[in-house]
C-alpha cells in the first residue's frame, strides 16, 4: 500500500509509543493523541462504505489508529473529564470495529477530540495570527522544489521522488485536512519520504508555512464568496468562533451544518484572512491570541510589551463579552476576571512561572467560556436577561445619587435648583447616545479608554459624595435644621454650587450610561433586537418604580432623620465607587494590582486586590472619622 505523507506522519506518532502519565501533560502528547483521533475521523471514509470494507489496508490502519488512541488516552494522568474521554475513545474504537457509517465515525471522532482538549487544555492554535506572506516566502524557499511553485506536486525534484510529493491544490484532499494536521507534519516530518521536519524554523514560521499550504487549494472566487457569506450570515460566526476552531476544523467537518459549498467558501476566506475571525468574534479568540503574544513577550524578556498585551487580552478581548457570559455563568466570568488579574500581577512582579501557570489556567477557562457563549449565541432569552441585568446593575447606582440630590433639594425648599440636577442627568443620557453613535459608526472605543473613563469618574464621584456625606451628617448632628434651612440655605446654595450639582448629576449618570452603552453594543451582536429592546424597556420600567419608591419614602421621612440616613447612604456609595474606580484604573494599567485573599463582590465595589481594598478602607476611615468629629461637636454645642 502506498501511504500518503500524512499517514506516514500518523504512523510516526504511533511508533513513538504511549506517553506515560505524570502531573503535567506535555503538549506533544495531547497533540499527538488529537491527531490520531483526527485521522480516524477523516480517513475512515476511504476504508469503509455502507458497512463494507472497500480498502483492507486502510481499514487495518483505522483499527490500529483507533486502538492506539484509546491506549494513549488511558496513559494520560487523571483529570476532570478523563472518564468521559475514555468513554468516547472506546465508542470510537467500537464504531470502527463494527464498520459503522463514516459520518457517525467522524462525529464520534470530533466529539472525542473536543473532550480531549477540554480535559487537557493545550494550545492548538498559533500564538498569534500567522502571516500568509511569510508562509508564501517560506514555501517558495523550502517546498517549491518538490511540491511545485503553485503546489501541484510538480516541482523539479518531483520525478525522482517516491512516493511523489503531495499536490496541495487537490480539492478533495484539502477538504479533509486541518491546519493543525498540516502544522504537525511540518513540525514532525514524514519518515520514509523526502519530507523533512522543519525544526530549524521557529514555531511562528512553521504555523505560517502550514497556513499558507492550507490556502493553496482555494481560488479568489471562493474567498470572495466566503467574505460575503461571513458578512451577511450571522450563523457563520457561530460555526467558527475562535482561532482554535479554525485550526482544528476542516471543510468536511463544516459541511454537515452548512453545506459543502458554503463550508468551502467560508474556510477559504477565513484561512486567507484569519484576522476577520479575531475581529468579528473578538472576545475569547482575541483574548487568547493576545494572551499568548503576551506570554511570548514575557519569555523573551520584554516585560513592557508583555504587560501591554496582557491588558489588551482583557480590555479588548474578554471585557466586551462580560455581559453575555455573566448572564449565563457569572461564576465563570468572575473566575476569568480573577485569573487575568493574577496573570497581570505575576507579570508585574516578574514571576514568569506564575504567569505561565495563570495563562494555562486561563486557556482552559476560555474554552469553557466559548462553550457557554456558543450555547447561548442564538438564545434570545440570554440577550433579554443580560440587557435587563446590566441596566438594573448600572442604573440603580446612578439612581441613588440623583434621587438623593432631588430629595435633598425638595427637603431644603430649593426646588428652583432642581433644573440643574435634571439637566445633568438628561445631558448624560444625550452624551451616552453620542457615545453609542461614535463607538458604532465612527471609531471603536478601546478597552483602556473605557476603564480610564469609568475609573476616574468613579473616583471623582466618590470624593464629591464623601464631602457631601460629611456635610450632611454635620448638619443632621447639629439638630437645627429648620433654622439652618431658613437662614443659611440661600447663601449655601449659590450659583456655583448649583452647577456643582449639575456636574455631579452628569458624572454619576454618564459613567453608568457609558458602560451600559458598550455592554449593549456587545449584546447586539447576537442579533436579537426584540429581546434587547425588551430587556431595556423592562429595566427602564423597574428603575422608574425604584425612583418613585425612593422619592416617596424620602418625602415622608422627618428632615433630621432624612439627612442622617442620607449621609450614611452617600458615604457607603462613596466607598463603593472608590473600589470600582481603583479597579477600573487597574484594568486600564494605570494602577498596579496585587491579589489578596479578599471577597469579590462587584456590586459593592469589593475586589480581591490590595489596592482596591486600601482605597475603600481609606474612604471608610475618613467617613467614620468625619462622623465622629461631627458627633463630638454636636455634643459640645448642645452642652
Amino acid at each position: 500500500m502506498k501511504l500518503t505523507f500524512l499517514r506516514h506522519a500518523a504512523l510516526c506518532l504511533l511508533l513513538i509509543g504511549p506517553v506515560t502519565g505524570h502531573a503535567e501533560v506535555p503538549e506533544p502528547a495531547v497533540r499527538q493523541l488529537w491527531q490520531l483521533i483526527d485521522y480516524v475521523g477523516v480517513d475512515y471514509s476511504g476504508a469503509v462504505s455502507n458497512g463494507t470494507v472497500v480498502s483492507a489496508a486502510e481499514y487495518a490502519e483505522m483499527e490500529e489508529f483507533a486502538t492506539r488512541a484509546l491506549e494513549q488516552a488511558k496513559q494520560l494522568p487523571d483529570a476532570a473529564g478523563k472518564a468521559e474521554l475514555l468513554t468516547a475513545a472506546q465508542r470510537l474504537r467500537e464504531a470502527v470495529a463494527r464498520k459503522e457509517d463514516p459520518k457517525s465515525v467522524a462525529e464520534l471522532a470530533r466529539h472525542a477530540a473536543s473532550l480531549l482538549l477540554a480535559a487537557y487544555p493545550v494550545p492548538v492554535a498559533p500564538r498569534k495570527l500567522p502571516e500568509i506572506r511569510l508562509g508564501q516566502t517560506l514555501y517558495q524557499a523550502q517546498c517549491a522544489s518538490c511540491h511545485g511553485a503553485a503546489g501541484n506536486g510538480d516541482g523539479p525534484l518531483a520525478p525522482n521522488l517516491d512516493p511523489k510529493p503531495i499536490a496541495f491544490t487537490d480539492r478533495e484532499r484539502a477538504a479533509t485536512r486541518s491546519l493543525m494536521a498540516l502544522y504537525q507534519v511540518v513540525s514532525q516530518g514524514v519518515p520514509g519520504t523526502s519530507m523533512p521536519a522543519f525544526t530549524a524554523l521557529s514555531d511562528d514560521d512553521r504555523w505560517a508555512l502550514a497556513w499558507y499550504v492550507g490556502t493553496m487549494a482555494n481560488d479568489d472566487a471562493a474567498r470572495e464568496r466566503g467574505a460575503a457569506l461571513w458578512q451577511r450570515d450571522a450563523r457563520a460566526k457561530t460555526r467558527m468562533t475562535n482561532l482554535a476552531e479554525l485550526t482544528t476544523q476542516t471543510e468536511e467537518s463544516l459541511t454537515a451544518s452548512m453545506g459543502a459549498n458554503d463550508a468551502r467558501d467560508l474556510m477559504a476566506y477565513l484561512r486567507s484572512d484569519s484576522a476577520a475571525l479575531a475581529t468579528a468574534n473578538g472576545g475569547v479568540a482575541l483574548a487568547r491570541a493576545k494572551l499568548q503574544e503576551s506570554l511570548a513577550a514575557a519569555r523573551a524578556g520584554n516585560s513592557a510589551e508583555a504587560t501591554q498585551l496582557g491588558l489588551s487580552a482583557y480590555l479588548d478581548g474578554f471585557e466586551p463579552l462580560e455581559p453575555k457570559l455573566s448572564a449565563r455563568n457569572k461564576a465563570l466570568m468572575t473566575e476569568i476576571e480573577s485569573s487575568m488579574l493574577a496573570y497581570r500581577a505575576a507579570l508585574g512582579n516578574g514571576r514568569l512561572a506564575e504567569a505561565e501557570a495563570a495563562a494555562t489556567r486561563l486557556d482552559g477557562l476560555f474554552s469553557q467560556a466559548e462553550k457557554e457563549l456558543e450555547a447561548g449565541a442564538s438564545d434570545a432569552s440570554t440577550t433579554f436577561v443580560g440587557a435587563l441585568t446590566i441596566l438594573l446593575r448600572e442604573g440603580v447606582e446612578a439612581l441613588l445619587i440623583v434621587v438623593g440630590m432631588i430629595a435633598f433639594l425638595r427637603k431644603a425648599g430649593r426646588t428652583e435648583v432642581l433644573p440643574h440636577v435634571h439637566a445633568g442627568w438628561v445631558s448624560a443620557l444625550a452624551a451616552g447616545g453620542l457615545t453609542w453613535a461614535v463607538a458604532t459608526y465612527v471609531v471603536g472605543i478601546s478597552g483602556a479608554s473605557r476603564e480610564v473613563t469609568e475609573g476616574l469618574s468613579s473616583l471623582f464621584a466618590a470624593v464629591v459624595l464623601l464631602a457631601v456625606g460629611l456635610w450632611m451628617h454635620q448638619k443632621s448632628s447639629a439638630g437645627r435644621w429648620q433654622a439652618y434651612l431658613k437662614e443659611k440655605m440661600s447663601l449655601a446654595m449659590s450659583r456655583s454650587s448649583a452647577w456643582a450639582l449639575f456636574g455631579l448629576s452628569f458624572i454619576a449618570v454618564y459613567r453608568e450610561v457609558f458602560e451600559t452603552v458598550l455592554f449593549f453594543s456587545a449584546l447586539a451582536v447576537d442579533g436579537h433586537e426584540g429581546a434587547l429592546l425588551g430587556g431595556l424597556a423592562c429595566g427602564v420600567a423597574a428603575l422608574a418604580v425604584i425612583a418613585w419608591l425612593l422619592l416617596r419614602t424620602s418625602a415622608r421621612m422627618p428632615i433630621g432623620k432624612f439627612f442622617a440616613v442620607s449621609s450614611i447612604a452617600v458615604a457607603v456609595i462613596a466607598v463603593i465607587l472608590a473600589g470600582k474606580g481603583m479597579s477600573g484604573l487597574q484594568e486600564a494599567g494605570w494602577v498596579s494590582a496585587n491579589p489578596i485573599p479578599w471577597p469579590h463582590v462587584q456590586v459593592l465595589g469589593i475586589y480581591p486586590t490590595a489596592e482596591t481594598a486600601i482605597a475603600q478602607v481609606v474612604v471608610l476611615l475618613i467617613a467614620l472619622a468625619g462622623f465622629s468629629i461631627n458627633a463630638v461637636q454636636a455634643r459640645r454645642s448642645a452642652a
